[in-house]
């Protein structure tokens, strides 16, 4: 009889892409896979090219600050659990497994309520509130950054690194050469703001190609609508506006990527091994969670970090021939962390729970 596992998160892509991760090696293990979500997220979205059952439930949004909605979001939460534990009664999961967001709180108590076995991931340094409410119903909570353990309940924490796509390790530089129109052997940098892209970012690379093209190629994700279209035919450089299947290819030809400091990014590019320039988003626009992030990385020598603030022609030129030339040893420091083989430990940690271990 094949077992049943619950994912659920979601609100934003962060909180569903290592569930995306997590889906094919599952449906290898026999699972019967099944998510939820809210009625109107991301994660609907982003799931429904999965061919896996998906379910969504009343939510609500818990904010630290004054919103009229707060009045009326914690009726939205009591129903979601309603549905949720309903939903979960009717499905009988084995374990159920959350990557956080709002939506995720429901689902973990109503899980808890009827003992049935919950593993958390945070992926941020720091615990996101969603995940915070949801410790005490939680049978392991993993993370991503040696620092998280000590902001953790100690008898749930494990250090296991993020899921990332199995297609990443794939790609093959000589189809992302072909894919970019790059001839030479030129050492490749690969720019990327997200998928929204980022002007700062953005601006401050195409300033500087003039004192790069010479020495790189260089490819940039700019983001919808964020084109460049007079430098479309500037010979050695490449955007795009957004890549999906050939993303593992521009990984594989890249030699520096510069980044912002996504928790799921900077996990991509540290089991890829991908020396990097991670410039995190401002705190002015941001709980700061990239920032710590960032930190994290470049203490653990994994990245060179260059705050949203301080970002300039000169400071990123100097910092790309910076980490170009001590690439071998980001690679080193990348290569003998403990955080690779997330997935792998990620699973063994499910079926422990799943056969009530």
């Amino acid at each position: 009889m094949s077992k049943k596992i619950v994912l659920t998160g979601g609100g934003t892509a962060g909180h569903v892409t290592p569930n995306i991760a997590l889906i094919p090696e599952l449906k290898e293990l026999g699972y019967e896979i099944c998510y939820v979500g809210s009625h109107t997220g991301i994660e609907k979205k982003l799931i429904e090219d999965f061919g896996i059952p998906y379910y969504s439930i009343s939510t609500g949004k818990l904010r630290r600050y004054f919103d009229p909605k707060n009045f009326s979001d914690p009726f939205r939460v009591m129903k979601g659990f309603v549905e949720a534990r309903a939903l979960l009664k009717r499905l009988q999961p084995d374990v159920v497994f959350s990557k956080g967001g709002f939506v995720s709180v429901p689902v973990i108590r109503a899980a808890a309520s009827l003992k049935i076995p919950c593993i958390l991931h945070e992926s941020d340094m720091t615990p996101g509130l969603a995940n915070k409410l949801s410790f005490s119903s939680a049978k392991t909570i993993c993370c991503n950054f040696p620092e998280t353990l000590e902001l953790l309940p100690a008898d749930k924490a494990v250090l296991t690194g993020t899921p990332i796509r199995k297609e990443l390790l794939t790609g093959s530089k000589e189809a992302g050469k072909k894919f970019c129109g790059f001839t030479d052997d030129k050492p490749v940098i690969m720019v990327t703001g997200g998928s929204l892209g980022a002007q700062s970012i953005n601006e401050t690379i195409r300033f500087a190609l003039p004192r790069l093209l010479p020495h790189f190629n260089v490819v940039h994700l700019c983001g919808k609508d964020k084109m460049d279209n007079l430098k479309l035919s500037v010979d050695g450089y490449k955007q795009f506006e957004y890549v999906k299947n050939e993303m593992k290819d521009i990984f594989a030809m890249a030699d520096v990527v510069v980044s912002r400091a996504g928790a799921n990014a900077i996990c991509e590019l540290a089991a890829l091994r991908k020396p990097n320039i991670l410039i995190p988003l401002s705190a002015k626009s941001s709980r700061g969670d990239q920032i710590i992030n960032a930190r994290s990385f470049e203490q653990q020598g994994f990245s060179l970090v260059i705050d949203n603030e301080e970002l300039d022609e000169d400071i990123l030129v100097e910092s790309i021939f910076d980490v170009y030339e001590n690439r071998e040893k980001y690679i080193q420091n990348m290569s003998a962390s403990n955080q690779q083989g997330a997935t792998k430990t990620i699973l063994e940690i499910i079926e422990k729970a799943a056969n009530k271990e």
